[in-house]
């Protein structure tokens, strides 16, 4: 299956318009992750989104301190060298395994930078990182200017390919691009949560920083069979019980949003997943989408998302249903 492609900003890699997000590989058992999760099952949804034409993986040493990297290390290892997906990883949550549940500290502190580093190297089993990224801004009191020369270090030792941010606003990728151009942005976005199209998404396509979303069904709200019963059934550990966008009263309105997509997708044979992930794509500016499996039956449920176009008609018509829903905050319609 070939999946349409796009460039990584002005001087990144050609990319797939989707890419598999290990988040949920991290398993259970720390302050972020999602339930237990079967190993076996993680490498079979990576091995069926490279079948199906995905050549990126993301994950982040905070996934399962360690756990999500290893298991996508694993995987590389069972996969021959031809055939291996570009890496993406993010550094500056240094996770204590001693105290899994507490909420980790965002620190960019050049050292821990590094050692951070070096640990998702040997998690992951190879000699360079194709895309590391900052995961958070820093809390510690490390000057971002500091933070990314450390990540110009990185490149130019041959650890690391291209450098990139996560959740940054403009002003610190403003402070990073007057020093070594950023090669791409990682923003939450979605159907439900559009801020990133006011402020960041345009200043990236306004300075070759490629965009690649995340979370662009919602933590699974944007899918065909969500509902609050499967809130119900979470397991205790599971961030999403903590999480706004899981509880009334944003739940209903998100569900409401979720029920106006369907005659979109019932006009293009798509599921809901494919309309979420498609609508994120259209925006300019925006490279790709990270979405998450945790079984390969998951990642059919929304490859297709990569591929569908929406119309003008189509957007109208999401647009009128997000107003209607009362869901989430920000932009809800693409430019042209």
């Amino acid at each position: 299956m070939t999946l349409p492609k796009r460039r990584l900003g002005s001087d990144g890699p050609e990319i797939t318009t989707v890419g598999f997000g290990a988040w949920a590989v991290g398993g259970g058992g720390w302050s972020y992750g999602w339930g237990p999760q079967d190993d076996a099952q993680s490498v079979a949804a990576m091995r069926r989104a490279l079948e199906l034409g995905v050549d990126w993986i993301d994950t982040a040493a905070v996934y399962g301190l360690g756990h999500s990297e290893t298991i996508v290390g694993r995987f590389l290892k069972e996969t021959a060298a031809a055939q291996r997906p570009l890496v993406f990883t993010k550094g500056g949550l240094p996770g204590d395994p001693k105290t899994p549940m507490a909420e980790v500290a965002q620190n960019l502190q050049p050292a821990s930078i590094r050692r951070e580093c070096e640990a998702s190297l040997r998690r992951l089993g190879v000699e360079r990182i194709d895309l590391y990224q900052f995961h958070w801004p820093d809390e510690t009191g490390a000057a971002v200017e500091d933070s990314w020369a450390e990540m110009g270090r990185l490149i130019e030792a041959g650890k690391v390919r291209f450098g990139g941010v996560s959740n940054f606003g403009v002003d610190l990728l403003e402070r990073c691009e007057v020093r070594r151009h950023v090669t791409s942005l990682q923003p939450p976005f979605s159907l439900i949560r559009r801020q990133a199209a006011a402020d960041v998404i345009p200043w990236c396509a306004r300075h070759g920083t490629g965009v690649i979303v995340y979370s662009p069904m919602q933590a699974g709200i944007l899918t065909d069979d969500f509902s609050r019963a499967r809130v119900d059934r979470m397991a205790a550990d599971d961030w999403r019980r903590r999480a706004q966008d899981f509880r009334s009263p944003r739940l209903e309105k998100n569900l409401v949003l979720r029920d106006a997509l369907r005659p979109v997708a019932a006009r293009h044979g798509a599921t809901i997943s494919d309309v979420a992930i498609a609508w994120t794509l259209t925006w300019p500016g925006v490279t790709a989408a990270i979405v998450g499996a945790r079984s390969a039956t998951q990642v059919d449920g929304w490859i297709g998302g990569a591929s569908l176009s929406l119309s003008d008609s189509d957007l109208d018509e999401i647009a009128k249903v997000i107003d209607q829903s009362g869901a989430g905050s920000g932009p809800a319609r693409p430019w042209r």
